[in-house]
């Protein structure tokens, strides 16, 4: 054996090993109006039903109806690794009359999750924490009109420095391809005329070979992905595919000739899915975090110190809360826990007082034993 084998450099079999064990976890948010497709996307994209029990609202319910949130969980086996998928649909989206409170609700699930993620990392058992963010977002423009709308344009500003947002449009195959060329660059002008931030691709490594950085060419020039789904087989000349049928002809959804649906699978799933992990971690969260904490010692180092007593005044009767919500919580949370601190101490206290009983009680009866014994003897020795 080669003595200058240390054995390090095992250490990534070792994590591999771990990590197929663990599994993965990935959580997608679906966001667009009703009817360009995002549930049938989502089932051809992963290859699964996930909306079986899907119930379509009449057009009255939808006029007064607000946005909903929808989680649905899937776990997905690949070749002995297991992904725990979550998709995040938002029914409702822009379909009521007034669409105000639309974006606000995606926002909030957002900041909900990352605040979950942030108590059970600021805890006591970290585990068993269960990873719940948002790793990215598909925003679906649709096809029809010259560009962004205004509710389009306000979502996205909204969510584009909280979540990896990546822009698709739905149902392209409704536009033919000078229409969707000159429709793809309309969008671009207008991402970059509203300063809305895209997911961003990373560089490709110099040491990469020549097909992966023509591959990661094609995905950065397919954006906005123009995709249209499908969960039919269909049967033409022997060969099978996911298509549809047209009076005109035929859509295979999965040939780059008809749709970019591979190109935005390849993305998520095959080469982008660690970076968009990485970058909700490192960037998103980290800017929520950052914001709490910066928060919490804000507010702590201007509360002021307990006075002398003095004579009660009107203004002395006044009690000031914070004006954040999110600093209030945070209060509350290290009220909770130093609750929660105090509630195990009392706990240790009487199980130790137990066991003082308890060997109190066990001596008393060892002492009885043995004036008991003593007594026998004397009275032994009495006869004799």
């Amino acid at each position: 054996m080669d003595r200058e084998y240390i054995g390090f450099a095992s250490l990534p079999d070792q994590i591999h090993r771990k990590t197929i064990k663990k599994g993965f976890e990935f959580t997608l948010m679906v966001a667009g109006e009703s009817g360009l497709g995002k549930s049938t996307l989502v089932n051809t994209l992963f290859l699964t039903d996930l909306y079986q029990d899907r119930v379509i609202p009449p057009v009255e319910e939808r006029l007064t109806k607000t946005t909903a949130i929808q989680v649905r969980t899937a776990d997905i086996e690949e070749m002995g690794i297991k992904l725990r998928l979550t998709i995040v649909d938002t029914p409702g989206f822009g379909d009521a009359l007034n669409s105000e409170e639309t974006c606000q609700a995606l926002s909030d699930y957002i900041d909900v999750q990352f605040k979950k993620y942030f108590q059970d990392e600021s805890g006591l058992h970290r585990k068993s924490i269960v990873d719940n963010r948002v790793h990215c977002c598909l925003y679906f423009i649709p096809p029809y009109g010259r560009g962004l709308r205004m509710l389009d344009v306000a979502a996205m500003r909204k969510l584009h420095k909280k979540v990896n947002l990546v822009p698709v449009i739905g149902k392209a195959d409704s536009l033919t391809t000078a229409e969707l060329s000159r429709f793809k660059s309309q969008v671009l002008q207008e991402l970059k005329q509203y300063e809305i931030q895209i997911y961003q691709f990373p560089e490709c490594d110099p040491d990469e070979d020549e097909a992966f950085k023509k591959q990661d060419k094609e995905l950065k020039d397919s954006v906005p992905f123009a995709v249209s789904g499908s969960c039919q087989i269909l049967e033409v000349n022997g060969r099978r595919f996911r298509g549809r049928i047209y009076p005109w002809g035929v859509v295979e959804v999965e040939s780059p000739l008809h749709s970019d649906l591979q190109k935005l699978r390849s993305m998520l799933i095959e080469t982008h899915l660690a970076d968009l992990r990485d970058q909700t971690h490192e960037i998103h969260y980290e800017a929520f975090r950052s914001a709490c904490i910066t928060r919490l010692t804000h507010n702590l180092t201007i509360q002021q110190p307990h006075r002398e007593r003095s004579k009660l005044k009107r203004d002395s009767m006044l009690v000031e809360l914070p004006d954040d919500e999110n600093a209030a919580d945070l209060i509350l949370q290290q009220k909770e826990e130093e609750i929660r601190k105090m509630q195990d101490m009392l706990t240790k206290m009487q199980h130790q007082l137990q066991v003082q009983q308890r060997s109190r009680s066990l001596g008393e009866a060892q002492l009885k034993h043995d004036f008991t014994l003593m007594n026998i003897d004397k009275s032994q020795e009495v006869r004799l």
